[in-house]
């Protein structure tokens, strides 16, 4: 077959296939990697379909392997043509060396290719290097002509955690930011980046490194109005709204690995942002004043149903899961059916672990709201309606089912031991 050892003949000429970008960086890195990436070098399309290769790259060549299904990209360059993302023209043919392909990517460390034959690191740009002193560089002037990679860099902040960016690379995110490019990027791209950051393992490190070049407010112009608004510090040691929204949004990684989660633990306060002078420290309202940002928020970059719904409960209703042992029992099976728990349970529990990471975002550790709500939600679904179901019909059956829901909710309240504010 074609590939043996990664590498072929055809015509005389040498075929080399290599395994590049993120599958070598985690290698070295000993991190979990995902997808292998590998680039063909010395080909022609001909020559990779007469192979039994399918062609499925629209922008450039991109191969199904014919029986691993993997994708092999052919080596190629790459020319600023217009502004914004998509504004390149590429050159693919079977002369483009390796150093070449690699001189096209963004940052040192993921422009490491290792030989397939051999096992040899091809490492023209230093990157194992990089990896080593755990830096973030720009691998050429050309860094600046994608404003993606502004959003990538903070990606790659947030997944490795414990890497810095170099000077140099932080002025040329500067400058991209300056030059209006950002404005470029479609809500689906931004988003795309936005969805992998959450994921990671620090997702405050995107936010804050978006912040630190100027981008937040380009990209998540409702966060960056955070910033500076001051809390109440009797319920918020932790500082201002944006500090308290990034102790937030890593609080939740510890209680989940669910992107909606995160996303509504990300834009839970948004209302803060709007809130006038003469009103704080205080934020009284902020719930529903963050649903609007929210909205906007979705429909600009395109943020999946589902996932915008439960952000904007959250935002909603947030507060009254704090002040759960202050809540009338009606109040409570208010809340319930505004979260829609009866035709949709699973929310309940993620609507709880996002206030508790709201709770734990301000430097608090206990959460017995969680345990009580799952108490009288589980009591109520535990009810038993079938006289009620006989007797009475439409709305009347709707009232006295909410009756016994509320007695049971009173009956967990009564007994629910709450632990002493001293």
């Amino acid at each position: 077959m074609f590939i043996r050892n990664g590498k072929s003949f055809s015509k005389g000429a040498e075929i080399k296939i290599y395994l590049v970008g993120g599958y070598v960086r985690d290698e070295l890195l000993h991190r979990p990697s995902g997808d292998k990436d590998f680039v063909v070098v010395g080909a022609t399309q001909k020559e990779l379909q007469n192979l039994g290769f399918k062609k499925v790259g629209k922008d450039f060549p991109v191969f199904l392997h014919p029986e691993t299904n993997e994708e092999y990209a052919m080596a190629r360059k790459e020319k600023k043509v217009s502004a914004g993302h998509d504004g390149f023209d590429f050159d693919f043919n079977s002369n483009i060396t390796l150093k070449e392909d690699l001189l096209r990517r963004d940052l040192t460390i993921n422009a490491i290719a290792k030989d397939l034959d051999s096992g040899e690191l091809i490492d023209p740009y230093n990157g194992k290097s990089d990896i080593e002193s755990k830096t973030l560089r720009h691998i050429s002037e050309h860094f600046s002509e994608d404003p993606l990679r502004v959003l990538r860099v903070a990606r790659f902040m947030a997944q490795l955690g414990d890497f810095t960016i170099s000077p140099e690379t932080i002025e040329i995110m500067k400058a991209i930011v300056k030059s209006g490019e950002l404005e470029s990027l479609s809500g689906e791209r931004i988003f795309m980046e936005l969805k992998k950051g959450l994921l990671s393992s620090k997702p405050s490190l995107f936010i804050k490194t978006l912040d630190d070049v100027g981008a937040l407010e380009v990209l998540f112009p409702e966060l960056e109005k955070l910033k500076g608004v001051p809390q109440k510090e009797k319920y918020h040691p932790e500082g201002d709204a944006f500090v308290h929204t990034l102790l937030v949004l890593d609080s939740s990684v510890n209680l989940s690995n669910e992107l909606d989660i995160r996303f509504s633990c990300l834009v839970h306060d948004l209302g803060k942002g709007l809130t006038s002078e003469d009103l704080l420290p205080s934020h009284k309202g902020h719930e529903k004043a963050g649903l609007d940002p929210i909205k906007n928020l979705c429909e600009r970059l395109k943020v999946p149903t589902k996932m915008r719904d439960l952000a904007l409960k959250v935002c909603e209703y947030h507060l009254h899961c704090h002040k759960a042992p202050e809540l009338r029992a009606s109040t409570v099976l208010k809340l319930f059916k505004g979260l829609d728990v009866f035709r949709n349970p699973d929310i309940l529990e993620k609507f709880l672990i996002c206030c508790e990471s709201d709770n734990l975002g301000k430097l608090s550790q206990s959460y017995p709201q969680k345990t009580f709500f799952k108490k009288a939600f589980n009591a109520i679904n535990s009810l038993d309606t079938l006289e009620v179901t006989k007797k009475f019909k439409g709305k009347e059956l709707g009232e006295q089912i909410d009756q016994l829901r509320i007695k049971v909710i009173k009956d967990i309240q009564t007994n629910f031991i709450w632990p002493s504010k001293e």
